[in-house]
């Protein structure tokens, strides 16, 4: 599949899907919070983009995916299907929200906290914030994506995290998943040469131990190796003129 680079009409519907895509995570974070069950957090965000947006939440039925949304509890790197689990003190959660607007996908995630947080959960997450960040400022025609995955590993390493290689971003646009693959990782001029007009994820998992993962038997949960925290953020971006646009920047956040 060759790299799709978008036209104005495309980049506006992109740009719709993409503030849908945030509004889903601001509305969602106040009902975050301790007994309440992914299962319901999954209820409350099918039904906004159902019901208010008037949105398809991509996730549901994709490849077989049973949920509307994705909620990656501790351990869990990605992919966590929503059940009856209650939150708790303690509890770090990444959920991901996947909108589907006029034909065009927004793709984005958050961590957040339940209660009191650990000074570990507190460094992993911000650390994983700081590695999107990085790799957002980067982005403008002529960088290779190589540069951008080299230094959010270096960024992580030098906290003394390690980066999930497993899984990566990707392009985005009509189709959920389209090339490129965005990798965390990488060596400096290398991959792909960003363009104009291209749109993609950047999304680090960020692992306070080891960097392995594997699947649970359900075929989606995907969880660190050795049960240590992990963390990840994602947004969608836009290669613009001269940098990047962030479609799905939130209303509250600076980048």
């Amino acid at each position: 599949m060759a790299i799709i680079v978008k036209n104005e009409q495309q980049i506006e519907k992109m740009r719709v899907a993409g503030k849908l895509t945030a509004d889903v995570l601001e509305m969602i974070a106040p009902h975050v919070k301790r007994g309440v069950t992914t299962d319901q957090l999954n209820q409350i965000c099918h039904d906004f983009i159902v019901n208010e947006q008037k949105a398809i939440p991509a996730p549901l039925n994709y490849h077989g995916f049973p949920k509307s949304i994705c909620t990656s509890l501790n351990h869990v790197i990605c992919h966590g299907i929503p059940c009856d689990k209650k939150l708790k003190d303690g509890d770090i959660i990444n959920i991901d929200i996947t909108v589907i607007k006029d034909g065009f996908h927004g793709d984005s995630s958050a961590m957040f906290f339940v209660g009191k947080r650990s000074i570990l959960a507190e460094r992993l997450a911000q650390n994983a914030l700081e590695c999107l960040y990085l790799g957002i400022k980067m982005v403008k025609p002529g960088i290779h994506l190589g540069d951008i995955g080299h230094a959010i590993e270096t960024h992580a390493h030098k906290a003394r995290f390690s980066v999930v290689q497993e899984y990566c971003g990707h392009g985005i646009g009509e189709g959920f998943h389209e090339d490129p693959q965005v990798l965390h990782y990488g060596k400096p001029g290398t991959g792909p040469i960003l363009k104009k007009g291209m749109t993609f994820t950047i999304e680090p998992m960020i692992n306070a131990g080891k960097r392995h993962s594997r699947v649970l038997q359900d075929d989606w949960t995907v969880v660190t190796k050795d049960k240590s925290l992990s963390a990840q953020w994602e947004h969608t971006l836009l290669v613009t003129d001269t940098g990047v646009e962030v479609l799905t920047q939130r209303s509250d956040e600076v980048i």
